[in-house]
C-alpha cells in the first residue's frame, strides 16, 4: 500500500514544481522544502517519507520508488496521481491534480528530477536535532557551593542542600537519634530491621564510629543484594510466568534474579552491570554467567496460545525490549514514538525504529545450566526416568508417528497455504517451544537432549491432523501429553538459564506505518536519537555498541537517571520526582546542581554503586529527623527542599520481611527458586489452569523477593501494598493507604501465624516480668522501648485477657494479642 503521507505531500509537490521553470531546479527545490516541510510531521507519522529529500523520494520499498528519474511512467508518484494503484488515487480527498500539473510532474521526472547538491539546500541530511532541555545537556561537574552553616556539612551533598535551604531562608532538621538512624539504615540497605545485638552495639557507650561501622557492615551483608535487587527487578518487569491468558510458568526465571542479587552483592560496576544485561552474549568469550545476564530481555510477556500471530508477538516483544532499555537507562518514553513522532520530546518515529533495530535481530535461547543441587539427584534418577519415558513412547507409537509429524510441519513451513491445519502446527512450534521452528528443521542427531524432549512435548500437545479420529481414539492419544507431564513432574530435570543471542539471519528493520507491523515503511539501520551523542562509529551497530554508548562519558542521561533512582530509594522520592520520565514532560530536578554533581561523581568513581550509596547515607541530609515541621507544611509539603528526612511505608515485600524477622520465622537463605507462601483458597480459581501448592517447611518463610509472581493472579498481599504488576517496566511505585492493608495485617494467615510466633519467641527468649517481656517485644518490632502510655494500655489489655483463661493458655493468648498489635503498628511497617 502506498504511504498515506504522500497524499499530503503530492499537491504541494505538484504546485511547487508547476510554479517554476523546469530548468530552475534549485528554485524548485527551495519551494519544495518550504511547501512540503509542513507535511513532514505527518510524513514521519506514516512512514518517515520526505519528498523534499532526494534520498527518500528515490528510495525503494513501496513496490517501486516514489520517483524514478527519467522514467515517469514507472514512478509511483505519477501512477498514484494519474490512474491510481489498487483502487487508490492520490490525493484521496480534496481536488484532484489537473492534467497540466500531472504533465509538469511527468516532464520534470523525465528530464531527470534534478535536486540541487548544495549543502544549503534540502537534499542534504537534516541537521541533528538540538534541544535546550536540561536533561539532554552535557554533564559537567558543578562547583560545590558554600553554606552559611559549614558545621552541618558532612560532605558535598550537604553543601548543595544547605545552599538551597539558605536561598529559601530555611534550616535543616536535627539529626535523628541513633536507634532511628540504625533502623533507617538497616531497612534502606538490607531491607531488614536491625537485630537486638546490632542495637546494643550501636548504643554502647564510647561508640563514636558506630554509624560508619554499621554502614560498612550493611553494605557488605549478603542481604544487601536482596534489598537492592527488588527495585531493579521492577525495572526489568520480572515475573515467574508468561502473562496473557494461559500464563505459563517460567521454571527457570529465578536464575536471572539470582544473577542480579549476586552482581549487586559483588558491587559490579554499573557500566559492566549494564553491558552484561544488554549484550552479555556479544562479549568476547562470553561466559555462561554473562549470557545469563541477558535474561533481562526475557522478562517480556509471552503467549503460548494456539492461533496467535507469531510475527506480531515477536515484534511486540522486540518493541518491549527496546522501550524498556530506553526507559530504564535513558528515562525516555520511546514507546510514544511507535506510531508517530513523539509529541513532546525530540524522538522521531524513525528514531524509535532505529532503536528497535538493535533488538530486532535477537532470538531467544535457553542454555543448560544445572543448579548446584540438581546434578546428583538428576544422575540418580535418570535411568529410571529413561525407562518410563521409553515405555510411554512405545505405548503411543512415538518413534513411528513423530517423524511423519515433523515432516508435515516442515512442509507447512515452506508452503503455508497448502494445508491450514498443518500450518497451525507449524505456527504452534514457534508459540509453544522457544526456537521450535528452527529445532524441527535440525536432523535428530544434531538436536540436544532438551531440544528433542521439547519437540516430543510439542508433538504430543499438538499432533494436528496426523491421526484420524479413530486412530486417536484407539491410541488414547489425548492422554499422552498428560502422562508425559506427570512423568516430568515426578523426576528432577536440569536447570536452564533464559538468554538471548543474535539470530543466524540479520532481519531488516522498517518503520511500522502507524505502528502496524504489517505495514512497512522505509528501512532503517540501528541508531540513536540525534539530540544525544552519536554511537562510536568504529564499532558495529549492535547491542554491544548500544550498551557501551549508554554508559559512555558523553551520554548525559544514564548517570543522571541512575543516581536519581538510587536517591529515590534512600529518600522516598528522586531529585527528579518523575524518575520514569526525564523528557520535557517530566519534573525538573529540585536540586539540579546536586544531581549533576552526583552523576559525574558516580561515573568518575568507576560507576561504583556502593560508594555512591555510602556517600549519600553518611551525609547530614540523610541523617535528619523525619518529624513533621509546621514551618514546612505550606512551603514544602512534599519535602522537595530536603529540610528533613522522609517518612514512608515500606514496600510490599519488606512489609512481609520485617514481620517474619520480628517473629523469628524468617528463613535467611539468599537466592534460589521462587516459593509459594500460604494463599487463601479460591484465589487461584480465577486464573487459567494456574496451580498454587503452598510451600512447606522453611520455604514458607522466605523473603518477599522470592514469592512466586503469577502475572494473571499476583500474590494478594503484594498487590495490597502496591507491588507493580510486572507487565511493564516500573521505576516508581505508588504508595496507597487502603483498608485492605489493615485487614491483611490483621487477618491474613501469614501475619496471624507471625503473631503467634512472635508471642512464642517473647515467652521463650525473655523470662521475667511482663514489663521485661514487653520491652523485648517492642525492641524486636520497633527497635525502641515502649512509651509510658503504650506500656499502660498494653498492661491493662494483658491483665484483662489473661484473667479470662487459665494459665498458661491465658498468658499465651494475651501475648498473641499483644504481638498482633505490635505487628499492626503504623511505625512497624514504616521507614522513619
Amino acid at each position: 500500500m502506498f504511504p498515506a503521507s504522500l497524499a499530503l505531500a503530492i499537491p504541494l509537490l505538484a504546485a511547487a514544481v508547476q510554479a517554476q521553470p523546469l530548468d530552475h531546479t534549485r528554485d524548485v527545490n527551495r519551494l519544495l522544502q518550504a511547501r512540503c516541510l509542513p507535511c513532514h510531521g505527518a510524513a514521519q507519522q506514516m512512514s518517515g517519507l520526505r519528498l523534499d529529500r532526494r534520498e527518500d523520494a528515490l528510495r525503494g520499498g513501496y513496490s517501486g520508488a516514489v520517483i524514478q528519474p527519467g522514467r515517469s511512467a514507472e514512478s509511483k508518484l505519477i501512477q498514484m496521481v494519474s490512474s491510481g494503484v489498487g483502487g487508490r488515487v492520490m490525493p484521496p480527498v480534496g481536488p484532484r491534480l489537473t492534467d497540466a500539473e500531472i504533465t509538469t510532474l511527468r516532464d520534470w521526472i523525465d528530464q531527470g528530477a534534478n535536486w540541487p547538491q548544495s549543502s544549503s539546500d534540502a537534499t542534504t541530511a537534516p541537521a541533528p536535532i538540538k534541544s535546550i532541555h536540561w536533561a539532554f545537556q552535557p554533564l559537567v561537574r558543578p562547583a560545590v557551593p558554600r553554606a552559611s552553616n559549614p558545621a552541618w556539612v558532612r560532605n558535598p551533598i550537604d553543601a548543595f542542600v544547605a545552599a538551597r535551604l539558605d536561598a529559601e531562608k530555611l534550616h535543616p532538621s536535627a539529626e535523628a537519634d541513633r536507634v532511628t538512624l540504625l533502623r533507617r539504615l538497616s531497612l534502606d540497605l538490607t531491607g531488614l530491621p536491625p537485630t537486638l545485638r546490632e542495637l546494643d552495639e550501636c548504643l554502647a557507650p564510647g561508640q563514636t564510629d558506630a554509624y560508619e561501622s554499621a554502614v560498612d557492615r550493611l553494605l557488605s551483608s549478603p542481604h544487601y543484594g536482596e534489598k537492592w535487587a527488588r527495585p531493579w527487578l521492577d525495572l526489568a518487569r520480572y515475573a515467574d510466568s508468561d502473562g496473557y491468558e494461559q500464563d505459563g510458568i517460567r521454571r527457570h526465571a529465578w536464575r536471572y534474579r539470582d544473577w542480579v542479587i549476586q552482581a549487586l552483592n559483588r558491587n559490579m560496576p554499573f557500566d559492566q552491570f549494564t553491558i552484561e544485561q544488554i549484550a552479555g552474549d556479544l562479549l568476547p568469550g562470553a561466559t555462561l554467567e554473562q549470557k545469563a545476564a541477558t535474561g533481562f530481555h526475557r522478562n517480556t510477556l509471552t503467549s503460548r496460545e494456539g492461533g496467535i500471530d507469531v510475527e506480531q508477538l515477536r515484534t511486540e516483544q522486540v518493541a518491549d525490549r527496546a522501550n524498556t532499555v530506553g526507559s530504564v537507562w535513558l528515562g525516555l518514553t520511546f514507546n510514544c514514538a511507535a506510531c508517530h513522532d513523539h509529541k513532546y520530546d525530540p524522538i522521531t518515529q524513525k528514531n524509535h525504529y532505529q532503536f528497535y533495530a538493535f533488538f530486532n535481530t535477537a532470538m531467544e535461547q535457553n542454555l543448560d545450566a544445572p543448579a548446584a543441587d540438581e546434578m546428583e539427584r538428576y544422575l540418580e534418577t535418570r535411568p529410571q526416568y529413561a525407562n518410563k519415558l521409553e515405555a510411554l513412547k512405545t505405548k503411543y507409537k512415538v518413534d513411528e508417528l513423530q517423524p511423519r509429524w515433523e515432516q508435515q510441519a516442515r512442509a507447512a513451513g515452506g508452503n503455508p497455504d497448502k494445508s491450514p491445519a498443518w500450518t497451525k502446527v507449524w505456527d504452534y512450534l514457534a508459540v509453544y517451544m522457544d526456537g521450535g521452528q528452527q529445532i524441527v528443521q535440525l536432523s535428530p542427531e544434531k538436536r540436544t537432549a532438551k531440544q528433542s524432549h521439547a519437540l516430543l512435548r510439542t508433538f504430543l500437545k499438538s499432533p494436528g491432523p496426523l491421526l484420524s479420529e479413530e486412530e486417536s481414539k484407539n491410541l488414547k492419544f489425548a492422554d499422552a501429553f498428560k502422562e508425559l507431564n506427570d512423568l516430568d513432574d515426578a523426576y528432577p530435570g536440569l536447570g536452564e538459564v533464559s538468554t538471548i543471542a543474535e539470530g543466524p539471519v540479520r532481519r531488516k528493520t522498517h518503520i511500522h506505518i502507524r505502528g502496524n507491523f504489517r505495514d512497512r515503511g522505509i528501512e532503517v539501520q540501528p541508531g540513536t536519537p540525534e539530540f544525544l551523542p552519536p554511537l562510536d562509529s568504529s564499532l558495529p551497530p549492535n547491542r554491544l555498541s548500544l550498551a557501551h554508548w549508554l554508559v559512555s562519558r558523553g551520554n548525559p542521561l544514564t548517570a543522571r537517571v541512575t543516581v536519581n533512582r538510587i536517591w529515590q530509594e534512600l529518600f522516598g522520592r528522586g531529585l527528579v520526582e518523575t524518575s520514569e520520565n526525564f523528557g520535557t514532560q517530566g519534573e525538573r530536578p529540585s536540586h539540579p546542581e546536586l544531581l549533576d554533581w552526583l552523576a559525574v561523581e558516580f561515573m568518575e568513581s568507576g560507576w561504583n554503586v556502593k560508594r555512591l550509596q555510602k556517600l549519600i547515607v553518611e551525609s547530614a541530609t540523610y541523617r535528619q529527623l523525619s518529624h513533621r515541621r509546621t514551618d514546612l507544611d505550606s512551603r514544602d509539603p512534599a519535602n522537595k527542599l530536603l529540610a528533613r528526612q522522609s517518612r514512608y511505608r515500606l514496600p510490599a515485600e519488606l512489609v512481609r520481611d520485617v514481620t517474619l524477622a520480628a517473629s523469628g520465622l524468617l528463613n535467611p537463605l539468599v537466592g534460589g527458586r521462587s516459593v509459594r507462601p500460604p494463599l487463601a483458597k479460591g484465589v487461584m480459581e480465577i486464573a487459567y489452569r494456574a496451580k498454587w501448592e503452598d510451600s512447606q517447611g522453611a520455604d514458607r518463610y522466605r523473603r518477599g523477593l522470592y514469592t512466586f509472581f503469577q502475572r494473571s493472579v499476583p500474590y494478594p498481599q503484594l498487590m495490597s501494598f502496591d507491588a507493580p504488576d510486572s507487565l511493564l517496566t516500573c521505576s516508581r511505585r505508588t504508595r496507597s493507604i487502603i483498608p485492605m492493608q489493615a485487614l491483611t495485617l490483621l487477618n491474613d494467615p501469614v501475619y496471624f501465624e507471625a503473631a503467634q510466633a512472635l508471642a512464642a519467641r517473647v515467652l521463650r527468649e525473655q523470662p521475667g516480668t511482663f514489663d521485661q517481656r514487653l520491652d523485648y517485644a517492642f525492641r524486636l518490632c520497633t527497635s525502641r522501648l515502649p512509651k509510658p502510655v503504650e506500656r499502660a494500655r498494653l498492661a491493662a489489655y494483658y491483665a484483662k485477657k489473661s484473667d479470662k483463661q487459665q494459665p498458661p493458655a491465658g498468658q499465651a493468648a494475651a501475648w498473641v494479642g499483644i504481638a498482633s498489635v505490635l505487628l499492626n503498628l503504623d511505625e512497624f511497617i514504616t521507614r522513619e
